[in-house]
């Protein structure tokens, strides 16, 4: 195995097949291609570029389907960026032998994978392999999530501000359980002080991991504006660098936060409404700012070119923006320039009805585009590698989440709706 991979073209072969993955493949595909020179049990990611679904998993579901966050929050404490750690930890409630794998791509917010080996002490070559492919995968996802299309944005700020409201109802259910039961077991009138003094330190430490849970999903699902803007920074530093023309950038004031799809949303119309001015005959300058009015982002780019053109963003700005509630103000006069200004609401009031198929999880579009293409259950077993008992499970549930009675009704909508996994 490990001769085949110190042929260019092989590793070639798999880097191809991974990065043309569907999102929703991405893990699974990586599992494999990583499984032949690592052979795993399970592997679980989470992910700071996709706020609908941070937390997906590949693999033995007897694994898979018991991971919490608290328990990523924990291991991601381990991780070192751009190297495989083998390391002991808890995952699915089991403590196991685990390979940790992190990344901080230059592009998008990085991601960790925890691997669960077969092996105990995996090689160092195979260690290798897994951690340069994972920063493969990384930056392609980072990429990918900067160029969502706008349905899937709107469908990513619905479901995340939905996320956001039952995560905290949860919380707050939960947060005062934990202080009402160490309110009474620090009471002095209970008998008993060492069961008290053992309760009270694993409420205390379910307390704080409900905590830095509620944390960690802020932070994946969210970025500061001033922070959101200093990436931007970055970005438009290089469009301007070698013209004449001067370039004054205005972030927002406070710590406000910004949905992470609107962040990466406000980066590509503010880029874009920049090199738009730029190519406005006689600029000598732009100013590009941010600020967070109430519940709304507002975009604000501003040239001095004395000839304009109307102002009218083209039709790919247009469609960032539009399945998001925004919407433009735009202000041309001749002799004194363009002001353009993307207005775009940071809260979802109410989500929208989730298509059909956005209802199903990414193995229950799997077995869903099996059915379609007439495969039994055992072939799809085969093909996805898992047991057919846990197929059957699949195919019920996606049947009760598409509201249809029958496998062949499953495909037909399937087919309608044309199955392309986001």
């Amino acid at each position: 195995m490990a001769e085949s991979w110190s042929d260019p073209l092989q590793v070639l072969d798999v880097v191809d097949r991974i990065l043309s993955a569907s999102r929703p493949e991405l893990l699974h595909r990586f599992a494999r291609e990583v499984g032949a020179v690592l052979p795993l049990r399970a592997a679980v990611m989470q992910t700071g570029d996709c706020p609908r679904s941070p937390l997906k998993s590949s693999g033995d579901e007897t694994v898979t389907g018991m991971v919490t966050s608290a328990e990523l929050q924990h291991l991601d404490a381990l991780a070192e960026p751009g190297r495989a750690a083998v390391v002991e930890g808890v995952l699915g409630g089991v403590r196991r032998r685990l390979v940790l794998i992190a990344s901080a791509p230059a592009v998008g917010n990085g991601a960790m994978v925890v691997l669960v080996p077969e092996e105990d002490e995996p090689g160092e070559f195979a260690l290798g392999v897994a951690a340069r492919l994972w920063n493969l995968v990384s930056v392609d996802a980072g990429h990918r999530a900067l160029e969502l299309e706008p349905e899937l944005l709107a469908g990513n700020l619905a479901a995340a501000t939905a996320r956001a409201q039952a995560i905290t109802d949860l919380g707050q259910t939960h947060a005062t359980t934990l202080v009402t039961l160490l309110a009474i077991l620090r009471s002095r009138q209970l008998a008993d002080p060492a069961a008290r003094r053992t309760a009270t330190e694993l409420a205390a430490t379910a307390l704080l991991d409900l905590r830095a849970v509620a944390d960690r999903d802020q932070a994946l699902s969210a970025e500061s504006a001033s922070a959101a803007f200093g990436v931007l920074t970055d970005q438009l530093g290089p469009l301007v660098r070698h013209t004449d023309v001067g370039l004054d950038l205005v972030g927002p004031e406070g710590e406000r936060s910004l949905p992470q799809d609107i962040a990466h949303t406000a980066r590509t119309v503010t880029r874009g409404l920049v090199l738009a001015a730029l190519d406005r005959q006689g600029t000598r300058r732009i100013r590009a700012g941010w600020s967070v009015d109430g519940s709304m982002l507002r975009i604000t780019v501003r040239d001095d070119a004395p000839e304009v053109d109307g102002g009218t963003p083209g039709h790919g700005l247009s469609e960032r923006i539009a399945p998001l509630g925004g919407h433009w103000e735009v202000d041309a006069v001749r002799g004194w320039g363009t002001t353009v200004t993307a207005v775009l609401p940071l809260e979802v009031a109410e989500p929208p009805e989730l298509r059909p198929l956005e209802r199903l999880n990414s193995r229950e579009l799997e077995v869903l585009a099996g059915i379609s293409r007439g495969r039994r259950n055992r072939q799809i077993a085969e093909g996805l590698q898992l047991s057919e008992h846990t197929v059957k499970f699949h195919v019920r549930n996606l049947l009760e989440k598409l509201e249809v009675s029958s496998r062949g009704e499953a495909a037909a909508l399937a087919r309608d709706l044309r199955v392309v996994a986001s």
